[in-house]
């Protein structure tokens, strides 16, 4: 009884000092809740709630925009310009990702199209004709951005690029991204893909409860073979400056960089009590500085309490 009213009492402190939540931890699709209050039954299952000490100024992030959440409870704990409208380069990926888990098989082959096998930009080399796995593209997009494997991902889930990005904007309408649209599933630049860093925020929290997502995230280098092991492809994290931080664990998320996007990134920390930060930067100066900047100063400035 005494622990249940405590939880009410912090509650009611939060409700009145912090911005919105994101939705509790759950595979259904997140709803922004505007009080902590009607959150309660997170509260009430043990989940840890951060405080904020108010001698903890801010830190200038010089990124266009950004934002830094709590994942268990979806509390906003930073935020700057985060519903502008801007440029995302491949974080796209991860709405493929996110697309491809749901609807398709691991272990499903794609024969490589010679449209595919001849996508520009960073790309894992497949070679047109060659056949691999879903999973194994997964990993080309996720780890190595590679722009071939999301273009033979996208094929083989609708055949066609343009079915494939009417799915993704279905999935944006579905998960409230009032700030999204997507015309392909790389990134490339164009007028009509775009997002916020608040609407990518709700979309990794949503796709990195996928445990394959979550799995990948955090892989600095690997090797992938095509079915037949004729091919290999040697895959290595465009996240690696930041995994390999000592002071604060970083467990991936996803880079992007084009001319319009600039450098952004979205990045998963975890202090020493593993509470979890989701953070979003978009068109930074310095993405991993910054990135390891906001962790730092959260991982200070907020003490979990339950």
């Amino acid at each position: 009884m005494l622990t249940n009213l405590l939880s009410l009492y912090i509650a009611s402190v939060i409700q009145e000092n912090s911005p919105p939540l994101f939705g509790g931890n759950s595979q259904s699709t997140p709803a922004i809740i505007k009080t902590t209050g009607s959150n309660l039954s997170d509260l009430e299952s043990g989940n840890s709630i951060p405080v904020k000490n108010p001698e903890f100024l801010s830190p200038t992030i010089k990124a266009k925009s950004g934002i830094a959440i709590d994942i268990e409870t979806g509390m906003i704990l930073f935020e700057k310009n985060p519903h502008d409208r801007l440029a995302i380069a491949s974080l796209t990926k991860l709405m493929t990702a996110t697309i491809i888990v749901e609807e398709n098989n691991l272990e499903e082959i794609i024969t490589i199209s010679k449209n595919a096998s001849q996508t520009g930009g960073s790309t894992m080399f497949l070679k047109a004709g060659e056949k691999i796995s879903v999973k194994n593209l997964l990993y080309g997009i996720l780890i190595h951005s590679a722009n071939d494997a999301a273009t033979a991902l996208a094929e083989h889930n609708a055949e066609t690029i343009e079915e494939f990005v009417k799915k993704m904007n279905k999935k944006a309408l579905a998960l409230g991204l009032l700030n999204t649209k997507f015309s392909n599933p790389m990134g490339f630049d164009n007028l009509n893909n775009y997002s916020s860093s608040y609407d990518l925020a709700k979309l990794s929290k949503y796709a990195y409860q996928k445990k394959i997502i979550k799995e990948i995230a955090q892989i600095k280098t690997t090797k992938v073979y095509s079915s037949d092991g004729n091919y290999m492809h040697k895959l290595e994290s465009t996240l690696q400056d930041i995994l390999k931080v000592d002071f604060i664990k970083f467990k991936g998320l996803k880079t992007g960089t084009t001319d319009q996007a600039g450098l952004c990134i979205i990045s998963i920390a975890e202090n020493e009590n593993e509470n979890e930060i989701l953070m979003v930067l978009l068109n930074s100066p310095e993405r991993f500085r910054e990135a390891k900047i906001l962790a730092d100063w959260i991982f200070r400035a907020y003490n979990w309490q339950r």
